[in-house]
């Protein structure tokens, strides 16, 4: 008993080793989420019923002074706001439970705003995720600073795609498919989500350019946390004599602006990620659920919470854009219906929200179920 007790309780166990710094990670991401669409709506004057974390059975609440409940419940896998009238999924604005509505609750009721009101609301959900992840990349940047090596080539793989190419020992990156290069972590990120892509490298030899044509090939590595990730190499090292490794430090200004930076790469290899994944060039491996996010966020918290606010920064920004995708009933699925209104300058029909609904939650249910099954039996 007191064996059982230990595995779960202490900081290599269960409970407080892997289940806590899941259930931080998550809310911390899904509390940003929310409060984003929570405080857009109440700034466009929309009311708000209820703020939760979490689904099901509610554990404990209370009321403000504006009638919001806000309340932590029992499933913490998510959360949402319930704003005045919005009485269904779909968030039809032809619901008709809203006709029982008072005269003052129809002039808050979400429904009843134009519609960008709407789209400003339902988008500062993502909005807000994208931010977080700028605040704690500043944050950290401003504090820590970084580290950059030179993009150097200190040898070359035998038999690999960049000796194929001719890329040679003392060779310096100076661009990657047009895109200049400053450091040797430039040159990771631009190779490593584009397996099997002819990619066109300029190259500073002798002090003069070489342009050669590379196609990385996939190699399984380890992350940071201990997670096996495949990741697109050429076949290139990078030493500390050639590279210089060295910190850079920022004021805070600086670090805001380089927070921006790299929370738009990771947006865009996201995004590069996913279109490659739809068309079966990707990993099926590389996408996880929760098993598999609260496994890193354990490992996180064994390195120490600065780790485990970075898995907050890149949760966030992969739940940001997974919400902008163009299916209900995600944010996304919403401002696609609030698009097509601007343009018509009618509400899409409830028939066909209803039906688009269906399908995209059929959709969801089909990707939640994929990610299940890769956390726990798949790979």
């Amino acid at each position: 008993m007191n064996e059982l007790l230990h595995a779960l309780t202490s900081t290599e166990g269960i409970l407080i080793g892997t289940l806590v710094p899941f259930l931080f990670v998550l809310t911390v991401v899904v509390f940003v989420h929310e409060m984003g669409h929570y405080l857009v709506g109440r700034a466009c004057g929309i009311g708000v019923n209820a703020f939760s974390i979490g689904f099901g059975p509610e554990l404990i609440g209370f009321n403000d002074r504006h009638g919001t409940r806000w309340k932590l419940c029992a499933i913490p896998l998510g959360g949402y706001v319930k704003f005045v009238g919005d009485m269904n999924a779909t968030s039809s604005p032809t619901d008709p439970e809203t006709a029982g509505l008072s005269e003052a609750e129809r002039k808050v009721a979400f429904h009843t705003q134009p519609v960008w009101k709407r789209a400003a609301t339902v988008f500062a959900g993502p909005l807000f995720n994208f931010l977080l992840t700028i605040a704690v990349f500043a944050v950290l940047f401003a504090a820590y600073g970084r580290y950059v090596a030179e993009p150097m080539v200190a040898s070359v793989t035998a038999g690999s795609p960049a000796a194929e190419a001719g890329i040679m020992p003392g060779d310096r990156f100076v661009s990657v498919d047009g895109e200049k290069v400053e450091t040797f972590a430039d040159v990771q990120r631009l190779v490593s989500g584009r397996a099997g892509d002819a990619i066109t490298f300029v190259m500073l030899r002798d002090g003069k350019d070489v342009t050669v044509v590379a196609t990385p090939r996939l190699m399984e590595q380890q992350d940071a946390l201990g997670n096996k990730v495949q990741v697109a190499i050429i076949g290139v090292v990078n030493n500390q004599e050639v590279g210089q490794p060295r910190l850079v430090t920022y004021t805070p200004v600086q670090a805001l602006g380089v927070a921006v930076e790299e929370t738009g790469h990771i947006i865009e290899r996201t995004g590069q990620f996913l279109k490659r994944f739809a068309v079966g060039r990707e990993d099926k491996c590389q996408l996880g659920g929760p098993v598999k996010i609260a496994g890193m966020a354990g490992q996180a918290a064994k390195l120490g919470f600065e780790w485990l606010v970075q898995l907050v920064a890149l949760l966030s920004v992969g739940i940001g854009i997974l919400n902008l995708l163009p299916i209900p009933p995600l944010d996304g699925g919403h401002l696609l219906f609030y698009a097509v209104e601007a343009v018509i300058r009618r509400p899409v029909s409830e028939r066909m929200m209803e039906a688009m609904y269906r399908t995209g939650f059929l959709l969801v249910l089909g990707f939640m179920g994929f990610v299940f099954w890769n956390d726990l039996f798949g790979c």
